[in-house]
């Protein structure tokens, strides 16, 4: 870029004070907002809310940006970290004009900016940090800890776009933001984008000063040398120098960028590049005043949001606000309408470069359907059910391996995992795509290329955040994890969650791909590592979020996974959560008979029951593979030793069908729940996870105190597989007793079932004891 001349250095800091205004009117002001009158009471809001603190220096940062587009027409997204910063972004999304575009009521001119100021964090407005509401962020301001991670996965795979991602000192504290400066060892310059971090350090949180902010350059600058960026130092409180020194300094992270860029895409890169990033140093709260009854406001932690918090009631706070706002000089930012002048306009962006409206910030106008191969040509044959095994996500690695192969061209798809690909059985990705990695790489590698596509990193924060950043902008992703670890990023689901049930409200934001997420591992064969690592509680964070956002799915078997797989690769908007197994098991279900039932969401399988009625005495209800599989177990143990006693197995596939129709659009009608469960009868359900799901789902369904639940009860350990369902009691013993007490608890054939059912679970403890493996008619068993 030029040097910054004169001209434009007190342009760009007029319209840095026109943002820095606008940021402050919408704190503060409820009535003339140009003032045109000496400031009055009336004129505040009742309620003062919002952040100024960090305003300034994002107004800055949003401000170079500005020039630095105009100046390269380079495409940048700008994701702001620091999670109530919205005065400042949508300060400067008014001022170019992308505000009025996505809200024409808020217009351009005085009655516009009323309207603008009055909408901040009022009823009925839009929130005080940034949210979907605000054009061109893809990150929701509360979400502390995960710019950084969005900031790379927004970047993977575009290679045309900077993503400038400005991290709060505050928030650099956070284990996911720690973790995210390890990103750049994923970054592919010939293919992705570049990511420039901007650390602003301005001392203090909420009350107490930050850890980066106390440290001396030197040790902060070796702190991100160490981790291998070049660090570039803007600092100081002088506005002009800053922004003269903020010119020069964004320029030449720009430029080495760019030669990194270039130096890889022509192959004249022998080495690994070292990415520029700047680390900001300015006061708390920037032009706010000094200070207020002799304690320091600028520079302080009394900044961070309100700094005035008086004004409605104390004559001299009010005066203070008054001169802060004028000394921002409106009458030289704004004409008498209320619109910016034409030559601060004119340092704006035009059309789709803007900040606010650029299309990485809005993924769906960006979004291309993922090319998705034939899953039946991946199905396991089954032609009696429960008779045969086979290892479902082993079936499921050979369809996403060609799910890479078959997007190899639009590059717009990744899988995500914490080094846990292989260990998942999802192996026969590495026969289309790698790991990736941009370090050294040893002979004794195993899949590993600077090209690959399985981002793996032992973070769950990291593949979270990446995922996130790189649906949000366009493209497409995968999630494997182990079932108890995807309880760390609870509050990044929440999150996401929450910006997709927003957009949804928001008709200009587009659709994105769904996130969606493979669980395995998961509690119920967790016979190596014991009672840590076994812990179902995701299910119940997720099936609390809005009904138009979460989907739940259990498949039984290979065949309902592949299905449940390409249903939601191809959906859009929601969080999908599949749990399933990646150990051999039984197999129910062929091709059809598995869509059929996916389409179905919950059916009744007749080749496990006993009762060819409509009223069968008991019902064994089952969702999740080994709750299936001693479900099924149960009804055999039944029919063999009760024939008399009429059961029916109904599976359920989504969980959500459960519900009542008004709950969930996935729900089952009441006429399609009382044919599969009756009215009356008694259910005996095994589920996967926590059994209060069940209760909560089906709460205004037909007497549901007769659902009895079963499920994992905190009960774990270093032991047999079957063992981990007798200490739960969802063993095939435990439901088929339960079955019989249910049903005909006086019947002396029952009576003596059950003790033999009592008996078997007593050779079992003894059994495992002796031989350190279950008991062969149970590792062995399969349906006869």
């Amino acid at each position: 870029m030029k040097p910054l001349a004169t001209e434009e250095l007190q342009l760009l800091h007029r319209y840095w004070q026109a943002a820095n205004y606008l940021a402050v009117g919408q704190i503060y002001l409820r009535d003339n907002v140009l003032l045109q009158q000496p400031l009055q009471p009336q004129h505040i809001k009742p309620r003062l809310l919002g952040h100024w603190g960090t305003s300034p220096g994002l107004n800055l940062i949003y401000t170079h940006l500005n020039r630095l587009i105009r100046h390269t027409g380079a495409d940048v997204l700008y994701i702001c970290g620091p999670g109530h910063g919205a005065p400042a972004i949508l300060a400067h999304a008014y001022l170019e004009g992308t505000f009025t575009q996505t809200y024409p009521e808020v217009t351009q001119n005085a009655a516009g900016m009323l309207r603008f100021f009055r909408q901040f964090s009022t009823p009925g407005g839009i929130p005080s940090h940034v949210s979907a509401h605000t054009p061109g962020s893809i990150h929701e301001g509360g979400e502390l800890g995960y710019s950084l991670a969005h900031a790379f996965g927004a970047a993977f795979d575009n290679p045309n776009l900077l993503v400038a991602c400005v991290v709060g000192d505050g928030e650099a504290e956070t284990g996911p933001l720690e973790g995210s400066w390890k990103s750049i060892h994923f970054l592919n310059p010939a293919r992705d984008g570049a990511v420039l971090p901007i650390l602003h350090l301005n001392g203090y949180k909420i009350a107490g000063p930050t850890v980066l902010a106390r440290m001396p350059d030197r040790q902060v600058r070796q702190l991100f040398e160490g981790h291998g960026y070049e660090v570039l130092l803007v600092e100081g409180n002088d506005p002009l120098l800053v922004h003269e020194r903020m010119s020069e300094v964004l320029g030449k992270a720009y430029a080495k960028i760019r030669a990194i860029q270039e130096q890889a895409r022509t192959g004249a890169l022998t080495q690994t590049p070292r990415w520029p990033m700047i680390i900001l140093r300015t006061p708390k709260g920037w032009t706010c005043p000094k200070e207020w009854e002799h304690h320091p406001l600028e520079g302080s932690f009394r900044a961070h949001q309100v700094p005035l918090d008086e004004v409605n009631k104390n004559p001299e706070q009010l005066a203070m606000l008054e001169t802060w706002l004028k000394s921002y000089h409106p009458e030289d930012l704004f004409d008498a309408n209320g619109t910016l002048l034409p030559e601060l306009a004119a340092m704006a962006p035009e059309g789709s470069k803007r900040l606010g409206a650029t299309p990485y910030g809005n993924g769906g106008h960006l979004l291309q359907e993922l090319q998705l191969p034939d899953y039946r040509k991946y199905a396991l044959p089954v032609k009696t059910p429960a008779t045969t095994t086979g290892m479902a996500t082993q079936q499921l690695g050979k369809y996403l391996r060609d799910v890479f192969a078959a997007n190899e061209q639009q590059q717009n798809f990744r899988l995500f995992c914490p080094d846990e690909t292989n260990s998942n059985k999802l192996t026969a990705v590495f026969e289309a795509t790698n790991r990736c990695s941009m370090n050294a790489l040893f002979l004794s590698d195993d899949h590993i290329s600077k090209d690959g596509r399985v981002m793996e990193v032992l973070s769950e924060h990291l593949c979270q955040g990446w995922l996130e950043g790189y649906l949000l902008t366009g493209r497409h992703g995968f999630f494997p994890c182990y079932e108890a670890f995807i309880t760390i990023i609870d509050s990044m689901f929440n999150q996401h969650a929450k910006w997709l049930k927003t957009c949804n409200e928001l008709p200009w934001r587009q659709p994105i791909a769904s996130l969606n997420y493979l669980l395995t591992s998961h509690a119920w064969r967790q016979d190596h590592n014991g009672y840590s690592h076994q812990g179902p509680g995701f299910i119940d964070t997720v099936v609390n979020k809005k009904s138009t956002v979460i989907r739940l799915y259990f498949p039984p078997d290979a065949n309902t996974l592949l299905a449940i797989t390409h249903h939601c690769l191809r959906s859009k908007n929601y969080v999908n959560v599949i749990i399933a197994g990646k150990q051999p098991e039984l197999q129910y279900l062929d091709m059809e008979a598995a869509i059929q039932h996916c389409i179905k969401g919950a059916s009744e399988w007749h080749w496990a029951g006993n009762s060819p009625s409509a009223q069968p005495q008991v019902i064994l209800a089952c969702a999740g593979d080994v709750p299936t599989m001693e479900t099924v177990a149960a009804a055999w143990l039944l029919r063999k030793n009760l024939p008399q006693l009429q059961t029916r197995v109904v599976n359920v596939i989504d969980l959500m069908a459960l519900t009542p129709r008004p709950y969930h659009s996935h729900g089952l009608t009441n006429e399609d729940f009382e044919q599969l469960f009756t009215t009356d009868t008694p259910v005996i359900f095994a589920f996967h996870g926590y059994v209060r799901v069940i209760h909560d789902l089906i709460h205004g369904r037909p007497n549901p105190s007769r659902f009895h639940a079963r499920g994992f009860m905190e009960e774990g350990s270093t032991t047999t597989p079957f063992d981990m369902v007798v200490l739960n009691q969802v063993s095939r013993y435990h439901l088929a007793i339960e079955a019989i007490k249910r049903s005909v608890p006086e019947d002396e054939n029952g009576k003596q079932v059950i003790q033999l059912f009592e008996q078997k679970l007593e050779e079992h403890n003894l059994y495992i004891r002796e031989h350190l493996v279950d008991m062969p008619e149970i590792a062995a068993w399969k349906w006869e």
